[in-house]
């Protein structure tokens, strides 16, 4: 015989849920649309969550989404700055879309890597 485990409840006891954090990145994936409230939510959740996955894999997922928010929430701030003084010099207003638009980019990468890298079941990177 072989070791191999061919009990669908073994393997179904060996898998973790990866429910939850699938639905953390599709709160995140649509937080720019809602004037980030869903990324509010998602962080939220997943620090509620976060005990049942510690010491798994999936912990990395909520500790990528976690620094995403924070970071995202950083550079929008820095982008408010960058922006308002932009429009103020009149010459850089036309140019005033460009910081937003590369935080918007860069958040939905580090969304859409992290999903991808979940759904492939591999950790989100450090």
């Amino acid at each position: 015989m072989s070791d191999i485990h061919t009990d669908p409840t073994v393997i179904a006891a060996e898998a973790p849920n990866t429910g939850p954090i699938h639905i953390l990145y599709l709160l995140h994936g649509l937080a720019p649309f809602t004037a980030w409230i869903l990324a509010v939510v998602a962080v939220f959740v997943g620090a509620v969550k976060r005990d049942d996955y510690r010491g798994s894999w999936l912990d990395t997922h909520i500790s990528w989404l976690s620094r995403t928010f924070w970071w995202g929430l950083l550079w929008i701030v820095i982008a408010s700055v960058v922006t308002f003084l932009m429009v103020l010099t009149l010459i850089l207003a036309i140019l005033a879309w460009i910081p937003f638009t590369v935080l918007f980019v860069w958040y939905l990468y580090r969304v859409i890597r992290g999903w991808l890298l979940l759904n492939d079941k591999k950790p989100a990177p450090a």
